[in-house]
């Protein structure tokens, strides 16, 4: 990976974490290896936790907040919320509250992030997140970490710089099971911090 110099700037990144299952074959200990790397680092972050991925890993749901994430709620079936019917988003957000706080101990509202993005344009959806103590948080800079063959130098590299571009209060989407996402985020949060970058949680923004 080439120097990308340092920036005497300071500006507040949000590093967004969609924790959900693997959409293509990948290591199952990145998620692990995600939040080893973050408390190596000091360094918060933001996940937003698939109600059905809390469920099946309690252990590792209750260690992001034991270790002081920020946690929002991602839907149970990371179906595009768009699609459902009025009472089918609020089952989906329903039943990952209640899955997300069994294991963590944690409410996730009023946080919530719509899968793929899909619907968070929509009035409908928005109006029926509100009803239930949600609101829509989307990302600034999406990495595609989730792309088969991205590579970790790479992706260090755009995440930096599009950060620096953004600058100040920029929330970037990754995801918590992609092998290059695990093997890029040491690396990653040290060249953000050479940038000039503070990690922060999204509630940190509002403070």
């Amino acid at each position: 990976m080439k120097s990308l110099g340092k920036f005497p700037d300071r500006f507040r990144v949000a590093l967004t974490i969609d924790t959900e299952q693997r959409g293509r074959p990948a290591d199952p200990d990145n998620p692990r290896r995600l939040l080893e790397a973050l408390a190596a680092a000091a360094a918060p972050a933001s996940f937003f936790i698939q109600g059905r991925w809390a469920g099946a890993y309690p252990d590792l749901a209750r260690r992001i907040a034991a270790d002081g994430h920020l946690i929002g709620n991602h839907s149970y079936y990371h179906a595009p919320m768009n699609l459902l019917t009025d009472e089918g988003i609020r089952n989906s957000v329903g039943r990952a509250e209640e899955a997300i706080v069994v294991a963590t101990g944690v409410d996730p509202r009023p946080w919530f992030r719509c899968p793929y993005g899909e619907g968070e344009d929509d009035a409908r959806v928005l109006a029926l997140l509100a009803e239930l103590g949600y609101r829509n948080v989307t990302w600034d800079f999406e990495t595609d970490d989730w792309q088969t063959g991205r590579d970790a130098g790479a992706l260090i590299e755009t995440v930096v710089q599009g950060c620096r571009d953004l600058g100040d209060g920029a929330r970037v989407l990754l995801h918590s099971w992609p092998d290059v996402t695990a093997a890029a985020l040491p690396e990653m949060i040290v060249c953000l911090r050479a940038a000039g970058a503070e990690l922060v949680r999204l509630n940190d923004f509002a403070a």
